[in-house]
Order: C-alpha cells, then structure tokens, then sequence
C-alpha cells in the first residue's frame, strides 16, 4: 500500500500542500488535506517539489520535473488536465479552445468544471484557462489567477 505525505512549500501567496506517495505528487492544493497531517519535506521527490515551486515564484523556472500522478476525476477531465499540461509558461488559451482542442467544442463549461476539479495547482496550469471576453474563475480565487499570471508575464 503506498503511504500518502503532506508537506507544505512557503510562497508568496501563503502556504501550497503538496501530497505525494512514494514516486508521485499526486495533489498541489492551497489548503491541506486534512486526512492527512503536514510533515516536513525529508525524500528527494519532496525537496525537488518544494524547491520548484520556490523557483517558480522567484522567476527562475518555467516548467516542473517532478513526476506527477493524474489520478481520480472522469476520463474527460483527465482528458482536459493532460491538455492543460500543454499550455506553456507565459501563454493562456480560453476554455473553448481546450475544449476543441480534445474534441468536444461544445465542452467549454465542462473544462471549467475540470479546471476547478484540477488535483495539482501550478504543475496542471488550469491558471492559464482564461474565458474569451474575462479572466473567469478560479477554484483557489481569482486574485491568485492574477497574481500567477502577472508572474508569468500574462496579465497586467
């Protein structure tokens, strides 16, 4: 049975847990899971998430390598979060263009509903899913939408 950890990584928007099982991070939320109790980062898969997402914020990273597991949620919504991992660093694409882009153009509400469902903050961009005439919501607020994309050069 793969045991679950919690650890949680400081940022500029307060604290990010981030879960993860022995090979993955399986969840990068804003608030904790409390299933699970926080420790602190002592594998080499945690130290690597945590310092990613410290150089994230800092302006120094644009893409994570930590291994991460899409588990859970509908087929479509893994579908939709797969897709979501193909918005690059800087870009954004509206809710109706992932929604063509796997095939389903009608689906644009439903990526919503994917992109609020999205398990791993930052390293499934769901921040870059803008609407085609606002900014549109966001599961964790919509003021961190903004910060994050005003770090990534996308929103002023």
């Amino acid at each position: 049975m793969t045991m679950l950890r919690q650890i949680k990584a400081q940022t500029p928007l307060g604290y990010m847990y981030i879960t993860t099982d022995n090979n993955y991070v399986v969840r990068i939320a804003m608030s904790p899971d409390g299933s699970i109790v926080t420790s602190d980062a002592d594998s080499m898969l945690e130290r690597t998430v945590v310092n990613e997402i410290e150089e994230y914020f800092k302006g120094k990273r644009q893409q994570f390598s930590f291994p991460v597991y899409l588990g859970g949620g509908t087929s479509f919504q893994q579908q939709v979060w797969r897709e979501l991992q193909r918005i690059g660093y800087g870009y954004t694409a509206t809710y109706g263009d992932i929604a063509e882009r796997i095939g389903n153009k009608g689906a644009s509400r439903a990526v919503g509903i994917a992109c609020n469902r999205n398990p791993l903050l930052l390293a499934v961009p769901c921040h870059r899913v803008v609407g085609a005439k606002e900014l549109g919501g966001f599961a964790c607020g919509t003021y961190i939408k903004e910060f994050l994309l005003e770090l990534e050069g996308r929103y002023k």
